[in-house]
């Protein structure tokens, strides 16, 4: 039977419909906001998956494109692999719900939300957070809620929830926020240099909406919830864990204390190695949780040198940054290239400017339909010693490609200063933590060595946090942390921005939840890193944008002209500006709003397109000079293309200083001959002189 609640979120209704869709599913909610309609179902195997040492959890986005009226493009017509932004959004939900699942569950979920409306005022994200969570707390599935989530956005200095399509465009920043009753659970943001004592306030005003909704989830969970099914724990016996403590401690923690990671790892390798071949015979049929154990090892481990002894396995303090270096320019043929590293994370970014027509075009439910700033980012099997052949991007390349795409979006200079398409590709070459964060610094080395006039120079660091188990209250909080540090702590909080404000925040949880003061350090300790990181290493290498940009990068000339004289640019079928870029070479972009855009690497092709290009939409006036070709010969004259699709004709008598009998005798067709506008007439017929030239030019003492 079909159950309807309602809400108002952001003075929009919300209702949330249970018991009558995807029955089947251990939960689903159909939620309505507005008229954005999102489909949220969870479902779990009966049975735990043998042999894995993970909870097995995968979350889904789909973007019908029926939701917005769109047939998809393509000659398959069905919606293929999710779009960047699915894909992304997935990765929202899940960071954010992972945490909230018992650490010992071992039966596959999947969480699937499928976009089947989108108004485009109210977002079909929040409606997707807020379908998962009420869809995990009713179901049977063993799940730590309810949590929900909002949007924020602050236009004109004040926090809005859940902003509009106006408002958005009016937004200095777009933060994704998720949280329980006490703490905050995720945040994704991306913003314009915004403060971090702004961007605190309004996670707690978003906090507030948060726990409005999740009193609305409550009553939902008392009236539908079905009671947490029974799971088979996937937790090591305390045996096997009693034993490879007792065994391996000490060499383990000799092990890890090593700044190298190559080294670490290896010596770690040689403890897990002697440590199975010991307890193969007294538990036997067990390496899996005997590995297990030793992973657990090696996080206590870990985990008790930061929090106990202030102590880290590379020996730093805990507000120490790795060493840094830097470098611009490293591909010559590249427009502009650069290599960040940061103890052992290194990363190269090349920069490639193209036209306006280079821009990356999208087939989603958004308005947004085109992208021209693109960021991609790669993570080789090499950077991490790995022997795997090369893929495509997953989830996770996509993922860091985007949080440094949006960290250094608000500094990309407008179209308007700079009609460049810009691509930025990030290459991992080697991996010890954090290479988002590295690729954000390599990123805006490299569009300063490409002479991109970026608006400030962007950072980016990570902070980490472990808290004592055992009083959850005792945590530490430290800056800069490598991938032991995330692999074995409770946080990585990923800040980028400016020496203003923040452009970019992700963090990524595996406790219950931050607090404000959690929050606040992590702030603290990443502003104080960015702008460590900018002044002692980067600045230093290339303190402002080249003047000039790379030889190799095209140079844009651009105009504008009325939008009605559009078709006189382009042509029959193209055949005018067709005509242009054959003749130039050049490359033709134009705008809705009639502004143009010619690429080309020759200055003196680009001047003379668009000589040609205001010529054709500029009155032809009496006493213009123009260069054409003749097109056809008469008894009478001969006909002269002086610019794409305007002609005019020099008569028999225009044709020189002297009698011609025969046109013939003077000019033939594809002769290129200099004339001038002599007379326009009523019919709107031009006429032409090419003997006028001649006299002005014998009057100059210059000769044809």
């Amino acid at each position: 039977m079909k159950k309807v609640y309602t809400i108002d979120v952001a003075g929009r209704p919300v209702s949330v419909e249970i018991g009558q869709l995807a029955q089947f599913a251990n939960g689903s909610a159909l939620v309505r906001y507005g008229d954005t309609v999102v489909l949220t179902t969870v479902t779990a195997s009966k049975e735990p998956r043998e042999g894995i040492d993970f909870f097995p959890l995968s979350v889904d986005y789909e973007e019908k494109l029926y939701a917005v009226g769109k047939i998809p493009g393509g000659f398959i017509k069905r919606e293929g692999k999710p779009t960047e932004k699915a894909i992304l959004t997935a990765r929202v939900i899940d960071r954010q719900m992972r945490p909230r699942f018992p650490k010992d569950l071992r039966n596959d979920v999947t969480i699937a939300n499928t976009v089947l409306s989108v108004e485009q005022d109210n977002s079909p994200e929040f409606a997707a957070i807020l379908g998962t969570a009420i869809s995990l707390c009713i179901s049977d599935i063993p799940f730590n809620g309810p949590i929900a989530g909002v949007i924020l956005g602050l236009v004109d200095g004040e926090v809005v929830i859940n902003p509009t399509t106006e408002q958005r465009a009016k937004s200095d920043m777009y933060v994704t926020l998720s949280a329980d009753r006490e703490k905050i659970v995720m945040i994704e943001a991306g913003a314009n240099q915004v403060p971090d004592e702004v961007m605190m306030d309004a996670i707690k005003k978003g906090h507030k909406e948060i726990i409005r909704l999740i009193d609305f989830i409550d009553g939902i969970v008392k009236e539908v919830g079905k009671p947490k099914f029974e799971y088979v724990s996937g937790a090591v016996p305390e045996e096997i864990v009693s034993a490879v403590y007792e065994m391996a401690e000490e060499d383990m923690r000799k092990a890890i204390e090593n700044a190298d990671k190559a080294v670490r790892e290896s010596q770690v390798e040689e403890v897990c190695e002697k440590v199975q071949d010991a307890l193969a015979e007294t538990f036997p049929e067990q390496r899996g949780k005997i590995a297990e154990a030793l992973y657990m090892l090696q996080r206590k481990i870990v985990r008790s040198m930061i929090i106990n002894e202030n102590k880290r396995v590379d020996g730093r303090s805990l507000m120490e940054i790795r060493p840094l270096s830097a470098e611009v320019g490293l591909l010559p043929r590249a427009h502009g290239s650069a290599l960040f590293q940061r103890g052992q994370t290194q990363v190269m970014t090349s920069v490639t400017l193209g036209s306006m027509s280079d821009v990356q075009m999208l087939d989603g439910v958004d308005l947004e339909e085109q992208k021209r700033y693109i960021h991609h980012y790669n993570f080789p099997p090499y950077s991490v010693g790995e022997a795997r052949p090369l893929r495509g991007p997953g989830r996770r390349e996509i993922g860091h490609g985007a949080l440094a795409e949006r960290a250094l979006e608000p500094v990309i200079p407008s179209e308007e200063e700079f009609p460049y398409a810009i691509r930025l590709v990030s290459e991992v070459l080697m991996s010890n933590g954090s290479t988002s964060q590295g690729s954000v610094c390599a990123s805006t080395l490299a569009l300063m060595d490409a002479g991109v006039p970026i608006k400030a120079p962007v950072a980016g660091i990570s902070s980490g946090l472990v808290v004592d188990e055992e009083n959850p209250e005792r945590f530490v909080t430290f800056m800069d942390i490598q991938g032991i540090e995330d692999f074995f702590g409770d946080m990585d909080f990923k800040v980028a921005g400016t020496k203003n404000g923040i452009t970019a925040i992700q963090v990524d949880i595996k406790v219950d939840g931050l607090t404000y003061e959690i929050i606040e350090q992590a702030f603290e300790i990443t502003r104080k890193g960015r702008i460590q990181i900018l002044d002692e290493c980067m600045l230093p290498v290339i303190p402002e944008p080249r003047k000039s940009l790379s030889p190799y990068a095209p140079k844009i000339y651009q105009t504008k002209i009325e939008i009605d004289k559009i078709s006189e640019v382009i042509g029959p079928r193209g055949k005018v500006i067709n005509k242009i870029i054959a003749e130039t070479g050049v490359k033709i972009d134009i705008d809705d709003d009639g502004t143009i855009f010619v690429a080309t690497n020759d200055e003196e092709a680009g001047k003379k397109a668009i000589q040609i290009i205001e010529g054709i939409v500029g009155d032809v006036e009496p006493g213009s000079v123009y260069t054409g070709k003749v097109t056809r010969i008469m008894n009478f004259g001969a006909f002269v293309e002086f610019l794409p699709g305007k002609e005019g004709m020099v008569h028999i008598s225009k044709l020189d200083t002297k009698r011609v009998n025969r046109v013939e005798d003077v000019v033939n067709v594809g002769d290129d001959i200099t004339v001038k506008v002599i007379d326009i007439d009523k019919q709107g017929r031009i006429n032409l002189s090419r003997k006028d030239v001649l006299i002005e030019q014998q009057k100059s003492g210059k000769s044809k």
